[in-house]
């Protein structure tokens, strides 16, 4: 017997690249943009249903975003990699064991490892600090799991070389660092309401879409919407790009909320 939907409810923490924009020592006059659309934290969504919420991912940007947003609580994280700006957060996650204790965190074998390495005194028993994070990994597959009376189905996509993890909750999926998929997991993406994925800049990347990327491969999946997440200044003027896309196609853009 199939499930009733939840009411989910997702808000865009950030929608910048590693560095996000304007990014450090930079002129460009996307980065002295004064429109707070221009203005971009790393990458990184708030998706929350019943009375649960958890986050993809939670980079460097993890605190300032959850005090933007006035986060009280937050259930757990699925990371879809290991680079510093989708994990660079990992210790302000701190404040939200203090109310649940273990955080329950689902990751992919290659991210664990290197979360393992990288933050060794929250991992390892014999460096444990006091006070730090107290995390429960989960490893995932490429199988759908249930989480908190949901459903979630993990997509691999390749990050350049790197397999990394995507995610689908019901009708909506959000895929950032991609440049490659397998037509076997595109079958995942049917029939979706909303789609998110990267779309970095102009020019064509080696491990991230670019903008044309992006759109060809929303005309492939068919969203009903599409947003666009993931954003390096050299995509340009949020307000300009936004007029040269699709009439279902959106830039994402910091503090964006949304409800499916």
């Amino acid at each position: 017997m199939k499930k009733d939907k939840k009411l989910l409810n997702i808000t865009f923490l950030g929608t910048g690249t590693s560095q996000g924009i304007p990014m450090i020592a930079s002129n460009d006059p996307v980065c002295l943009s004064t429109d707070p659309k221009d203005k971009r934290l790393r990458s990184s969504i708030l998706i929350s249903w019943d009375d649960v919420s958890y986050t993809v991912d939670c980079g460097l940007d993890f605190r300032q975003q959850m005090l933007r947003e006035n986060v009280q609580s937050l259930n757990g994280v699925f990371f879809t990699h290991q680079h510093a700006d989708h994990i660079g957060g990992l210790d302000d996650l701190r404040a939200f064991c203090y109310k649940i204790g273990e955080m329950p965190i689902f990751l992919n074998e290659i991210t664990l490892k290197s979360l393992e390495r990288r933050f060794e005194y929250i991992f390892d028993p014999a460096y444990k600090y006091p006070g730090s994070p107290t995390l429960q990994p989960h490893i995932i597959h490429k199988d759908a799991f249930e989480v908190s009376g949901l459903e979630v189905i993990p997509i691999e996509v390749f990050h350049g070389k790197l397999p990394i993890t995507a995610y689908r909750f019901q009708d909506f999926a959000y895929l950032t660092d991609i440049k490659y998929i397998e037509d076997s997991e595109k079958e995942k993406l049917k029939n979706l309401e909303v789609l998110v994925v990267d779309a970095l800049r102009i020019a064509p990347h080696p491990t991230h879409f670019s903008l044309q990327d992006a759109l060809n491969f929303v005309e492939e999946i068919q969203p009903k919407k599409a947003y666009f997440t993931h954003i390096s200044h050299k995509l340009g003027f949020h307000k300009e790009t936004s007029k040269i896309l699709p009439k279902n196609v959106f830039l994402a853009y910091d503090g964006l909320k949304l409800t499916l």
